[in-house]
């Protein structure tokens, strides 16, 4: 189990102090009689009297299916095994004891000067040091409170561990230790999106570390399958790029939530437990043992193909298959086996030809200016330890849309020029990113933007930078190939065609370069398209 960046699922909410402590403690109670409970542990052993036939409106209806309780309470509270009359309160003994695990408790904490929290932070946009975390730092708190406090369809406990031995891992967590001798790094070693104004996020190091201890994890051979929690919006994209890079066999699904674990109606326990279960049933195995679904999205009882799902709205089931062709791996829902209903075309970890384990070790890149020359570089791409997380290509994603042209067309001598943000994105890839690319998600169905922006990116090709065209929107309309220089996104979302551009940098590294990116000769042309091809390949098949 890998705790991904910004995962709601392993997000909870503002542990705010219950009226038990306000009162206890003189403070002004909130304006509640009830205080809501949270997990915690007991500190030492505690007897309990439960009122009998309290768990349900009709149990007492059923009273005669019962064995008589352990005893009764007079109105004074005193314990008979006895009735001691008519109206006594019937109940039963409990003996709870630290051992049993958490139990949900009324929350007793405050501040440091005594006053209640009623948020995460001490005070509203409190910096780092006056703001709690409301993350776990992995998934091990979840998966206990689960198994604790989870209730199964017939009324019987969950019991993950019943099911599976889980290890936990940490890939650019969500939170972090900042105190003891290896303290971590807000930013750097953890990224949070909540209390809001400390969002930080993570980079293209952060992924490249996060994919080798992937790999490295599963080199072991000690597992069966790898759930990965990250945030909603973007859980598809990381997904679809472990499937393109980790070497594997097994079954490696995600999981996201729509609200904070224990918050009403938190999905991200189910969705969990259901990754569980899918894995767990080996519907997702060949004849061989070999996964053949490659990775998944588990969400709202359904198993999507990571390629192929889009998070369009914030609202809960707002996953949509993308491109419109096929995409809903497998069903969950009802009492039965997970049952596969569609097995992807395109190729994935241990089929993928982009896997860690066969890219090269090195690849040409390119440095320099678009106004002196652009020349080849080499670029160390793969150490001991995998993916060298310097060498990450970068990526911009560029959208079209209408009346955005301020140009008075192909007329001009230099149309491209028109285009700032694009010809200083280029050469800032030349100065500091010798693997970089460009996606345009530009009109569907063929991926084209106005005639500024189109030059601009040939500008980028003949540079020695792949552009890949992809439709509109994020249901990831059919881009065609209309011009041999382009990669045609197919399918994909703009933010798919990213990662797999990425994927597809590390492998066949930059395109030749012209002399004069703005006049590429005929010969340059024709070279940049045969490279072109090799891309274009990796993009029909993955």
């Amino acid at each position: 189990m890998f705790a991904g960046p910004t995962a709601t699922i392993l997000n909870t909410p503002d542990l705010v102090t219950s009226n038990k402590a306000r009162v206890r403690h003189g403070l002004p109670p909130r304006p509640t009689h009830l205080d809501v409970l949270r997990p915690q542990r007991l500190a030492a052993p505690a007897t309990l009297y439960i009122e009998a036939f309290s768990a349900h409106p009709l149990e007492r209806d059923a009273a005669g299916l019962y064995a008589p309780p352990d005893g009764w309470l007079d109105k004074d509270g005193t314990f008979h095994d006895e009735r001691p009359f008519d109206d006594a309160t019937p109940v039963y003994v409990v003996e709870l004891d630290p051992a049993d695990g958490l139990y949900p408790l009324p929350y007793m904490g405050r501040q440091a000067d005594g006053s209640a929290w009623e948020e995460t932070s001490t005070a509203p946009f409190a910096p780092p040091g006056a703001a709690r975390q409301t993350f776990y730092p992995d998934a091990r708190r979840l998966y206990e409170e689960i198994d604790r406090f989870g209730l199964g369809d017939h009324g019987t406990p969950v019991e993950l561990g019943s099911v599976a031995d889980f290890d936990f891992f940490r890939a650019a967590p969500s939170g972090g230790y900042t105190t003891g001798p290896e303290s971590e790094r807000l930013g750097q070693d953890f990224f949070v999106y909540y209390p809001y104004h400390l969002q930080s996020e993570p980079g293209l190091a952060n992924l490249a570390q996060a994919t080798n201890q992937v790999q490295a994890v599963l080199a072991t051979g000690d597992y069966a399958g790898v759930q990965w929690l990250e945030g909603s919006p973007t859980v598809d994209e990381t997904l679809y790029w472990l499937g393109l890079m980790v070497d594997t066999t097994v079954p490696l699904v995600g999981h996201a939530a729509q609200r904070r674990h224990q918050s009403l109606s938190a999905d991200g326990d189910r969705n969990v437990v259901d990754g569980v279960k899918f894995i767990a049933s080996g519907v997702a195995l060949d004849e061989r043992g070999e996964d053949r679904v490659g990775a998944c999205l588990i969400v709202d009882e359904l198993v999507y193909a990571a390629r192929d799902v889009t998070k369009v709205d914030a609202r809960p089931g707002g996953y949509e298959v993308t491109g419109g062709h096929g995409g809903v791996v497998a069903d969950l829902g009802g009492y039965g086996p997970p049952q596969l209903t569609y097995l992807p075309a395109r190729r994935h970890t241990h089929h993928s030809e982009l896997r860690l384990t066969v890219l090269p070790g090195r690849v040409a890149g390119v440095a320099g200016t678009l106004r002196t020359g652009v020349s080849v570089v080499d670029v160390v791409t793969k150490d001991a330890d995998g993916l060298v997380p310097a060498a990450m290509p970068h990526v911009s994603i560029t959208k079209y849309s209408r009346y955005a042209a301020t140009g008075a067309g192909t007329d001009s001598p230099r149309v491209a020029d028109e285009e700032v943000e694009i010809l200083a994105r280029i050469d800032a890839n030349l100065a500091g990113t010798p693997l970089a690319g460009f996606v345009c998600e530009g009109m569907s169905p063929f991926g084209m933007a106005d005639p500024t922006r189109n030059a601009a990116l040939s500008v980028a090709i003949f540079a020695g930078m792949p552009v890949v065209r992809t439709g509109r929107g994020n249901t990831g309309g059919m881009a065609y190939r209309t011009d041999p220089t382009f990669i045609s996104g197919n399918n994909l979302t703009a933010t798919k065609a990213r990662m797999l551009l990425m994927a597809a940098l590390l492998k066949l590294g930059a395109l030749p370069p012209a002399l004069d990116p703005f006049h590429p000769t005929p010969v340059e042309r024709a070279a940049t398209e045969q490279a072109v091809a090799r891309y274009q390949t990796l993009f029909d098949t993955h």
